[in-house]
């Protein structure tokens, strides 16, 4: 079962401005344990358009409905399988959404005009607090929620990101500090009957089989056709504007031998730098631990790309099943680095 989140670390009146907000139709935008979210009431379309509108996000592509508790889930989905409430009953709040039948009054702005939707109960004592109270104020009980940043681009996981990015087009930013995982969530679909893993996260395959009793579905045996859209599935997301190659370790060096006098970032997980570095190289150490190197990717890549290099070079980190959502978020960065917002 999760940790019990702790209190709220903003005052109740921020909390409660922000709900007369939501309610409004406007966008608050709010910390969860993963990246901070662009939040809007899930049940109101004119509301979730502004998201894709601030963002610009494609309208079909669908986006994650934040719950104040897991009976909440009754409210947006339809036949919801046995092994949903188990995955909800463990993991939830946490990173985990789970992809299940839509309820026919459901947004198509939210879900893509698919007949699914993708839920989750967010582990963060501030997001839990909001969408608590904007329940008990007569809300819908759903907030949608994609990352706050224009679509494509590196994630937010501080509110200082978000007033960066996004400015004054949103009414509001709830600042709850760092988001303490760094990463997205899991997104698991069971809406077709056999349990897929659509995008990993930090809730790993191998513990959600460990719940559900059964095996799941990889993404590496699946065809885009069978699967619902979701967000984050793009292969070109999370991307710094600066031009990011992926190196593994042994072709380091080689790499940055290449870059001549070029200026170039290197993001290093296996040592630290040389002690003759070239004038025209910046080397920047990374965590070497998985849950510390997730916690810290996107501000990492932030401070990268605004350092005003050519290049940046990324060390591949290990592989295996603890980092394979970092592998995940790095390969489709740098597939989407160094281009302009509209491509990505």
């Amino acid at each position: 079962m999760p940790d019990t989140p702790a209190s709220p670390s903003v005052p109740a009146s921020e909390i409660e401005r922000a709900v007369t907000l939501l309610k409004a139709g406007e966008l608050v935008a709010f910390p969860t344990e993963t990246v901070y979210g662009l939040g809007a009431d899930a049940a109101n379309p004119a509301a979730v358009a502004k998201i894709f509108a601030v963002k610009g996000r494609p309208a079909d592509h669908p986006v994650i409905v934040h719950l104040p508790c897991s009976q909440s889930m009754e409210d947006w989905a339809r036949d919801i399988p046995a092994v949903a409430w188990e995955l909800a009953e463990y993991f939830w709040p946490g990173p985990l959404t789970l992809i299940l039948k839509r309820q026919p009054y459901v947004p198509d702005a939210v879900t893509g005009g698919q007949d699914t939707v993708g839920l989750r109960v967010p582990g963060h004592p501030v997001a839990l607090a909001l969408l608590q109270a904007f329940s008990r104020a007569g809300g819908s009980g759903g907030v949608a929620g994609p990352s706050a940043n224009r679509f494509g681009r590196i994630s937010p996981t501080a509110a200082s990101h978000v007033c960066d990015e996004l400015g004054d087009r949103v009414a509001m930013v709830l600042d709850g500090g760092e988001c303490p995982v760094g990463i997205e969530s899991t997104i698991v679909d069971l809406s077709s009957g056999t349990p897929r893993l659509l995008r990993p996260g930090h809730i790993r395959p191998d513990q959600l089989e460990a719940v559900m009793g059964e095996p799941l579905a990889l993404p590496a045996h699946l065809r885009n056709t069978e699967v619902p859209r979701v967000s984050g599935a793009l292969a070109a997301h999370y991307a710094p504007r600066t031009h990011m190659t992926l190196v593994e370790s042994a072709g380091l060096d080689v790499e940055i031998f290449r870059a001549g006098y070029q200026s170039m970032a290197v993001y290093a997980w296996s040592r630290s730098a040389p002690v003759e570095l070239p004038a025209n190289i910046i080397w920047v150490s990374a965590p070497t631990t998985p849950s510390a190197y997730a916690h810290e990717l996107y501000a990492a890549l932030r401070h990268l790309d605004e350092l005003g290099v050519a290049q940046l070079l990324v060390e591949s980190p290990p592989r295996g099943a603890l980092w394979a959502a970092i592998h995940d978020r790095l390969d489709r960065a740098a597939c989407g680095a160094g281009l302009g917002a509209d491509q990505t």
